[in-house]
């Protein structure tokens, strides 16, 4: 067997029934002793998206933490990661989605809390916060080994996985099918680009996000919404597939063989947690950042991430795929959402799903860079930044010239070890999460 192989093993279990049911159980558990926020507090939370307070220490403000946290999360997974989804599982992926969505809001929302919570600064005086901190500061010094091993596998991921090569391939295979440009011409223009942006820091990877990630979702949404209405009359039965394919096996249609239960399970728990991050603790390394004084607010802020990624961009994308009928013509990836557009826009189409995904995969390489240079700071101090966004700079140029497919093994895999430390944080400094939202339920109530 060889080396690919094994990766491959390795990630399908990590990626497996362990990470999922222990995602899956920590949104559960935080779901229920948050009572339902999720749910009750979710138009509070878009409110304050645009009318935080952004009082105290911070390096952004509030709507920028969010928008650089999406920049990260809105990415392939919402355009590739529905689509294998759904092809592997069938409709019924996209309920499992929305269930992990739906837990994985408290998950985040948890993780924004503790971000302000235990955040600090560093010795050039910028905010420093994210699981690494929170285990840290907030389960004490004997857990140390796991912020260590925590910030590890950020940095690797960073560099090696979705921060790099995966989000590259995708910009520059898009563009190659499209455009006919040469793969290597534009990862080196990307190369520049980035760190034009990167060696700004978060101020300015923020300053970029707060503008391309409304942008881009808002011509997303639009689009879908427009491939979806011109099959207006598929809506219905679109929705009883997902509903009925969640709990039984989906037929076989065209070049689809057919997918079990468990399949549906498994593929749209799994993509939909790979496509929002809610649990695997990346997200409040951005949120740790924002301006803010009240833990709990950004909290909200944060929650509202998952709800746009999952709830609705990628509803959109599964919806898509769905009543124009592309998932069954057994093409996979970008390719499914590609056609289920061209089904409306022959021409336009593609190049829409094109110039979505290479917006998608840019912001996610921005959001990326900077978890994995606060993971780096956490082990290393200041002195090595400027080194790091060097190296991420060249790893972003190398991306079109270099096919390594067990790299990017590696990086899903230490991915999905990133969450069995920021999950241990988060089901231990519950309690702490529960305080700080009472606190901050008590300073509204006296505040309207």
């Amino acid at each position: 067997m060889d080396l690919l192989a094994i990766l491959g093993g390795i990630n399908d279990f990590i990626w497996g029934p362990p990470l999922i049911i222990l995602l899956m159980a920590t949104g559960v558990y935080l779901t229920v002793r948050l009572g339902l926020i999720q749910i009750i507090k979710l138009p509070t939370a878009f409110k304050l998206i645009f009318k935080a307070e952004n009082k105290g220490a911070g390096d952004i403000n509030s709507f920028g933490a969010l928008c650089t946290a999406l920049a990260a999360t809105v990415g392939t997974g919402n355009i590739v990661g529905v689509a294998t989804a759904i092809g592997a599982g069938g409709p019924g992926a996209l309920f499992w989605m929305w269930l992990a969505a739906f837990f994985g809001m408290a998950t985040k929302y948890s993780e924004g809390v503790l971000a302000i919570k235990y955040r600090t600064k560093d010795a050039n005086g910028q905010i420093s916060g994210g699981p690494m901190y929170y285990i840290e500061n907030g389960l004490g010094k004997k857990f140390k080994p796991l912020a260590v091993f925590f910030a590890i596998s950020g940095i690797l991921v960073a560099l090696l996985g979705i921060g790099t090569f995966s989000q590259v391939n995708a910009i520059t295979s898009s563009i190659q099918s499209t455009v006919g440009l040469d793969g290597r011409i534009t990862s080196l223009v990307m190369a520049v680009l980035v760190a034009i942006i990167v060696f700004g820091g978060i101020k300015s990877i923020s300053k970029v996000a707060e503008k391309v990630v409304p942008f881009m979702a808002i011509v997303y949404i639009i689009f879908s919404v427009i491939i979806i209405g011109a099959h207006y009359e598929a809506i219905i039965p679109a929705f009883n597939s997902v509903f009925k394919g969640a709990f039984s096996a989906s037929a076989a249609i065209g070049g689809f063989a057919g997918a079990t239960v468990a399949k549906a399970i498994q593929s749209g728990i799994a993509r939909g947690i790979f496509s929002n991050e809610s649990g695997l603790g990346s997200a409040p390394i951005a949120a740790a950042a924002a301006k803010t004084e009240w833990p709990a607010e950004q909290g909200l802020i944060s929650m509202t991430g998952t709800f746009i990624d999952t709830i609705i961009i990628c509803t959109l994308t599964g919806l898509s795929i769905i009543v124009t009928g592309a998932w069954c013509d057994g093409t996979k990836g970008a390719v499914v959402t590609q056609q289920a557009f061209a089904s409306v826009m022959p021409t336009l189409g593609p190049i829409l799903v094109t110039f979505c995904l290479v917006l998608f995969a840019f912001t996610t390489i921005l959001g990326w860079c900077y978890y994995g240079e606060r993971c780096l700071e956490y082990l290393a101090g200041v002195k090595v930044i400027t080194g790091y966004r060097m190296l991420f700079t060249l790893m972003i140029a190398l991306g079109g010239f270099l096919e390594l497919d067990v790299i990017w093994s590696l990086a899903d895999i230490v991915n999905g070890l990133m969450a069995f430390p920021n999950l241990v944080a988060l089901l231990g400094l519950s309690g702490v999460v529960i305080n700080e939202t009472k606190k901050y339920m008590k300073h509204i109530e006296k505040n309207q």
